[in-house]
């Protein structure tokens, strides 16, 4: 997925194409948009994470490197009996909020009840299909390394979306309390697959 492709406004076609939400009212009113790339077995962060809101009346766009799948370690050896969890594409309103990622640090943490495919054929490929297990897995949004960023997921996601420099995760975090405080605890995610999105240089 190039980064160099993504615009506020093909965001915002997506989620409608879609039938999801794309907040537009008020300031720092945060989209958080993952976008998961085709290839299913990179253990890079070649996945992308937007961020697009208001501020002082203009719009921002921050994309950084991350990953939507496990990193190779937990699709070879899988936490969880039934598999590794992958997320299901899709918006899940209210599901995040601000906490704690395994009691340690600051993160988006899982707030209710995620959709995931159970990976566990322990190949290199992430598995996105197959049944669906719904329940709490913890899957959190947060960093890879504290001090530098990370070219390899490996084991900075079991099922996490993870971002691979500390200082944009640090940006996402501060962003999020500041909307915490104009409209409530809960955060929307969005999760699309790079075939939802169409970058405006090829529909142009």
């Amino acid at each position: 997925m190039n980064k160099s492709d993504i615009t506020v406004n093909n965001l915002r076609e997506a989620c409608a194409r879609l039938g999801y939400a794309f907040f537009e009212r008020g300031e720092y009113n945060l989209n958080i948009i993952g976008i998961r790339s085709e290839d299913r077995n990179s253990n890079a962060f070649n996945d992308v994470l937007a961020v697009a809101f208001r501020q002082s009346g203009r719009w921002v766009l921050l994309t950084f490197d991350y990953t939507t799948d496990p990193g190779l370690h937990y699709r070879h050896n899988p936490a969880n009996p039934a598999g590794t969890a992958v997320l299901v594409p899709g918006q899940y309103r209210g599901a995040f909020m601000l906490g704690l990622h395994q009691g340690k640090y600051g993160a988006l943490t899982q707030a209710k009840a995620l959709p995931v495919y159970r990976d566990n054929d322990l190949d290199s490929e992430v598995d996105v299909q197959g049944t669906i297990d719904y329940g709490w897995h913890g899957i959190n949004i947060h960093r890879a390394n504290e001090q530098r960023k990370s070219a390899q997921v490996n084991e900075w996601s079991a099922g996490c979306q993870v971002v691979a420099d500390p200082h944009e995760f640090d940006a996402l975090y501060s962003f999020s309390e500041v909307a915490q405080g104009l409209y409530g605890k809960r955060f929307t995610y969005t999760l699309l697959e790079e075939k939802d999105f169409v970058s405006e240089r090829s529909s142009g």
